[in-house]
């Protein structure tokens, strides 16, 4: 067998400044991409025995589809076209351009997070935020953290460590990834105190539970299932007026409903109108802003929980601090999230996709309506009217996946064998976009 001539071929040096290369490195770094030309080169010289010398056309093709395959792991941005405004696992609630931009100056140079302009020494790292939360929810004090889990995790670990905690049997919930009330309340030194059964708790059962050293009563809204039938528990007034002395009341809510309605939701307003001494939710779901979580209730519940060591742990920066100031700014002034426009407005919906399927101009594609969701564990148990477009292709499932490979992947779902594509998320200036992407991709796929 004649040994292959390795001279022939091309040296890392050179593959490197190749405009595929050189395009990579930008996107994945260029210590990156030589580490893939030698892993390319290393399979090259393996197989070379059985398959020969290849042309430099297709090696360079080789490390470009393994760079293509690397840069899908980026978090990149993606069209969602799945019917869920809120989708968690696509970043939830998208971030107003107008706040980010508004944010610019604050995070591309220094600010004062944590220094006080009038007294020119070390300040606190709140800005006007707890300002900001008590105009839109009545409370008397809040503070930021991670995200909400974290919220959860240091009430309980500041304010009910070595103590018990009560909690209905009906939200002992799971949420995603595995985040569960009965865990995190151990992990939090706190001990569980179960009440009632899985569909009904009375306040009978709340009083007996009751001891020395009950620290709160815990209520977890339900934010990614729904009770229905033979139910009842008590509403959050009634569980305020039976508490002992010492004992607090604390609803950890999650969506980020502040005030107003929406089905299936309570807002925070109301929440801490009937009597919680504290409430947490997530920023970055139906209020529309970055990953974070607030606490609001209590002044002298939130100093202690300001002054905890944990409190540095879960404390997040001047990005999310500047972001959810701005964003909580124009909810003041009356500009809401995506999620709060629920249900959507149908007709416009109806024309968008008429527009989108004009420009893709195929026989495959119709105009259908839809059903949507807010996602993000926001009224789980609600679906509202929507419209999009039904996709009648052979093999639905590959199809979706040459959609998901697309430069701007494009996310739908699947229905009795056909590829749903709903508008009710898609930014209206990414219709044009959707178009192309749908049309070049029917074309590869016939």
């Amino acid at each position: 067998m004649k040994t292959p001539d390795f001279k022939k071929i091309p040296s890392k040096e050179i593959l490197l400044e190749s405009d595929t290369c050189r395009r990579w490195s930008a996107l994945l770094g260029r210590l990156h991409v030589s580490r893939i030309i030698d892993n390319v080169l290393s399979r090259l010289k393996s197989e070379a025995s059985k398959e020969g010398i290849p042309e430099e056309k297709d090696l360079l093709q080789g490390i470009d589809d393994e760079c293509r395959e690397i840069y899908r792991i980026r978090v990149i941005r993606v069209i969602n076209a799945t019917g869920i405004v809120l989708h968690t696992n696509m970043g939830r609630s998208p971030i107003s351009p107008e706040v980010w931009d508004a944010c610019k100056g604050v995070n591309t140079g220094y600010s004062n997070l944590e220094f006080n302009l009038k007294t020119g020494k070390r300040g606190k790292r709140n800005g006007i935020l707890p300002i900001l939360v008590s105009l839109l929810t009545g409370s008397e004090a809040s503070m930021v953290v991670n995200n909400n889990a974290a919220a959860v995790f240091l009430v309980l670990q500041a304010l009910a460590k070595g103590k018990e905690v009560v909690v209905s049997r009906g939200e002992q919930v799971q949420i995603g990834g595995g985040f569960r009330i009965p865990e995190i309340l151990s992990l939090s030194g706190a001990r569980l105190v179960e009440v009632g059964t899985t569909n009904i708790t009375t306040l009978e059962d709340y009083k007996k539970a009751f001891s020395e050293s009950t620290a709160c009563v815990l209520s977890v809204h339900r934010s990614n299932f729904a009770l229905r039938g033979f139910t009842s528990q008590p509403t959050l007034s009634e569980l305020k007026s039976i508490l002992p002395p010492g004992v607090f009341l604390y609803m950890d809510q999650g969506s980020g409903v502040l005030r107003g309605s929406m089905k299936g939701e309570i807002p925070v307003e109301s929440i801490l109108k009937q009597g919680a001494d504290l409430v947490s939710f997530s920023c970055d779901k139906v209020l529309g802003g970055p990953q974070g979580g607030i606490i609001a209730g209590k002044a002298n519940l939130i100093r202690k929980l300001e002054t905890h060591q944990l409190y540095r742990v879960f404390r997040p920066g001047k990005t999310i601090y500047s972001l959810l100031e701005e964003m909580l700014l124009w909810r003041v002034n009356g500009t809401f999230s995506p999620a709060e426009g629920m249900p959507a407005d149908v007709p416009t919906l109806m024309d968008r996709a008429h527009a989108v399927a004009a420009a893709v101009n195929s026989p495959l594609l119709e105009v259908v309506s839809t059903e949507c969701s807010t996602g993000g564990g926001s009224g789980p148990d609600e679906t509202y009217p929507s419209a999009g477009l039904r996709i009648a292709v052979k093999n639905a499932d590959s199809f979706l996946t040459n959609l998901r490979n697309e430069p701007v992947p494009v996310v739908g779902y699947i229905i009795n064998g056909s590829v749903y594509l709903d508008l009710v998320a898609v930014d209206p200036h990414d219709d044009a976009l959707l178009a192309e992407t749908v049309k070049r991709c029917l074309g590869a796929f016939s």
